[in-house]
Order: structure tokens, then sequence, then C-alpha cells
């Protein structure tokens, strides 16, 4: 009887190696080998789209995003806590800390810069030659630099157009325009990359400048703003100070280690890590030892990137982000890669006659209102981040956050593009 029992239990021991062997020699499908058969009917596959069977065509892995020196910078998502850092000398009480997690996406290492705009607007004239109102549209405002009393005309004349300043960032840009910049990036981009591929779009009843099929498998996600989360999980770089499986050893003040707006190392030591304006009336320092080398702003190269190779994540120029601005979303958010879009909770009452928001959209013209005071949410303001080369360091922290109209521009306010990793569970 014992043996009966022994020999039951070592076929059955065999039985599940032996399907174990087989599962291992036999590897699963996945996106980039889905095998030539369906696993759930044995329908074979096809790559002829004309031969009445279901296509499944070459996919390699979501494409290289244009976008820097080699592309876009890929952010590892993870756990981090948004909020200030900072003491709220402001007492606005508008980003109470808070633990998400965000998903991986990819963030152009840089500002968009002025030569990237000229581009922008060379296509748009080309492109668009049956309504040239797209491309006097996406002109940047180059007024935003004139002050009353101060002689900034050489700026408003030259900094945009001007070669010396060709990768300094756009500035004078509306959240709107920003916006529309990078539906057309994404066209473009997207265009060029089916025709590198063999796609012929306009044969394919495409319209110029549409959408080309996410099952291609050759073209990117949309280029897009990056959510006020995003932008402040990729500014504090904790990946640099991960160790000894998921402990951090500190929380970043600013982007960079360290609570100081100074390098401690190497030969640069003493020097600023990012441009501000250091005090009143200081935007530069004195004649032969400029404390941070620009007056207003800086190349997009300028200083060091942060631990993702990201560079001006704090000081240079504010960048838009997509969210819109409301005092207490930190309240009422998810925990999974959170964003604030223009209407939910905008029928509370608490937003209709907030002072907070009266008076920050002023005209430059006349000083009205807009009428804020009726409802303070018309205006659809959006969140800038990263402090600007006007700003003192408080604003450089990248929990701090301020607001602006949707539809109005700044000398101080430019912007980067973001991307989802697509594909991927992390």
């Amino acid at each position: 009887m014992k043996s009966n029992r022994f020999i039951k239990a070592l076929t059955l021991g065999l039985m599940a190696s032996t399907a174990m062997l087989y599962s291992c020699s036999k590897p699963f499908p996945t996106s980039v080998a889905p095998g030539k058969a369906s696993t759930t009917t044995n329908l074979e596959y096809s790559k002829d789209e004309n031969a009445g069977v279901f296509v499944v065509k070459d996919y390699k892995g979501q494409p290289v995003a244009p976008g820097g020196r080699q592309g876009m910078i890929f952010i590892q998502g993870g756990r981090t806590v948004l909020g200030s850092q900072e003491q709220d000398v402001m007492y606005s009480r508008d980003n109470v800390e808070r633990t998400v997690t965000i998903q991986s996406f990819y963030m152009d290492e840089t500002e968009v810069a002025n030569i990237h705009w000229l581009e922008y607007i060379f296509y748009l004239k080309t492109d668009s030659a049956t309504n040239p109102t797209l491309a006097a549209n996406a002109m940047p405002d180059t007024t935003v630099w004139v002050k009353q009393l101060a002689y900034n005309d050489p700026y408003r004349d030259h900094y945009f157009r001007y070669p010396g300043f060709r990768y300094y960032p756009v500035v004078g840009v509306s959240w709107d325009q920003a916006n529309d910049y990078c539906r057309w990036r994404s066209a473009k981009v997207n265009w060029e990359l089916a025709a590198k591929s063999g796609i012929d779009a306009a044969s394919q009843g495409i319209p110029a400048g549409g959408r080309i099929p996410l099952e291609s498998g050759v073209v990117v996600p949309d280029y897009r703003l990056p959510s006020e989360a995003e932008w402040e999980y990729a500014a504090q770089a904790l990946i640099g100070q991960q160790y000894n499986d998921e402990n951090q050893n500190n929380k970043r003040l600013y982007p960079w280690d360290g609570h100081s707006l100074r390098n401690p190392f190497g030969n640069q030591m003493g020097e600023f890590l990012c441009n501000f304006k250091r005090g009143r009336g200081d935007y530069a320092g004195i004649a032969g030892k400029l404390n941070d080398g620009a007056m207003i702003t800086a190349q997009v190269y300028e200083y060091p990137p942060n631990d993702y190779g990201l560079y001006n994540m704090a000081g240079n120029v504010n960048e838009w982000v997509l969210d819109v601005y409301r005092p207490k979303s930190f309240q009422d958010f998810e925990d999974l890669n959170p964003v604030r879009r223009n209407t939910y909770g905008d029928e509370k009452k608490q937003y209709q006659d907030d002072n907070s928001l009266i008076g920050q959209f002023t005209n430059k013209d006349s000083d009205a209102n807009y009428n804020m005071a009726t409802n303070a949410i018309n205006r659809h303001p959006r969140v800038f981040k990263g402090g600007s080369w006007a700003d003192v360091a408080y604003w450089c922290s990248p929990g701090t956050r301020r607001f602006w109209a949707q539809d109005s521009s700044s000398s101080t306010i430019g912007f980067r593009c973001a991307m989802i990793q697509a594909g991927r569970n992390y």
C-alpha cells in the first residue's frame, strides 16, 4: 500500500516537473513578441491589412520621443510627498503635504527655447498658408518686457528674434499658446516618424496634421504640459536620494542636494545653482563676479541638471503646468497621478468669491480686475511652478505654487513638454 502511494506521488511530481519544464521552454507572449496566433482562438495573426485577418503589427516598444540632445528624459515614477517644504510665508495654505504615486513619464530636459518657437512659427506659416492667422496668433507677446519705469525696450525688440538669444527660454507665451504648441509638436513628430517607417498617411486618408493610428506602433503619445504633480515630482529628483531598498536619506528643499543655493563641490564651489533674484534690486551681482551670471533669463543649459538630467527646474523662468489653480486642491485629490481639471468642485461656493484670486488678473493697460469679484474662477487660473530670474529664492522650491490666467503671458513664464510612458505598469 505504501509503495503504491509512493509511486502515485512520484508520478504526480514528474508530471508537475514536466509541465513546469514545458512552460519554461515555451515563452509567454508579450506586446513585443505576441506570437503568430491568438492564445484564445488559435486564429492566426496577419501583417497584411487587406487579408481579412486580424492585423498585429511589429512593435519594438515606445519610440524615442525627440526632445533635448538625445530625446526626452525618462522620469521613473514612484511615491513621493507633494507640498511645500518651505515656511508658508504667503499664508496661502494651498499646498499642504500629501503622499501620492506618479506614473513614469517623459519630460523635456530643458525649457522650450526661442529657436524652437521660431521653428513652430515657420511651419505654421508654411503648412497653413490658407490660414495666416494661425501664425499670427502663435506669436509671443514681446511687450511683456515693457515697463513704464524701465528701459527694457531692447528685450522687446531683440529677445525673441535675435540669434544670440536662440537658446534662451521662450517667454510671453500664454498657457493656451503652450498647449497649441504641444498639439502641433505631436502632429509634426508623429508624421515624421510615420514617414520614416514607410507609412504614407496621406494615402490612407489621414488629413494633414491628423492623428496617426496608435496601432501602427511607430508613433509616440501626445506631447502636453506636465501636470503639477509630475512637474513637482520631476523637480524633486528624489531618485538621487535613494539608498538601501526604498529608503531616502532626506527630502530636498531645492532640486539638488542640500538646503543651499550655492554649489558645495569642486571648482564651482560657492557658485549659484540657478538663476534668481538675490534681493531687492540685485538681479546679477557686482561686475567682475556676478553671482548667478544672468540679469534676465539664462540659456536653457546654463546651470547643472538635477538627478533626472533636467535643467533649470528652479529659477530661469517659471513654467506652466496642466492644472487649473484651486486653493484647496490638496483636500480633494486622487493619490495616483493627481491633476486638477476645470470643472471638478467649481460649483462650490467657496470658490465663487475667493479673495485670494481677486486682483491677480489685472489688465496691464487699465488695471481693471476683469470682474473677478463676481466669479473668481471665470478666467481659469493655471498653476505655474519653479521660480524665475525675477523671483526670490523662496519660489525656487518645487513645492511652491502660483497662478496666472491661462490667456495671459509674462516675461517670467515659459514651459516644457511632457509625455506619458505607454505600455508599462510603472
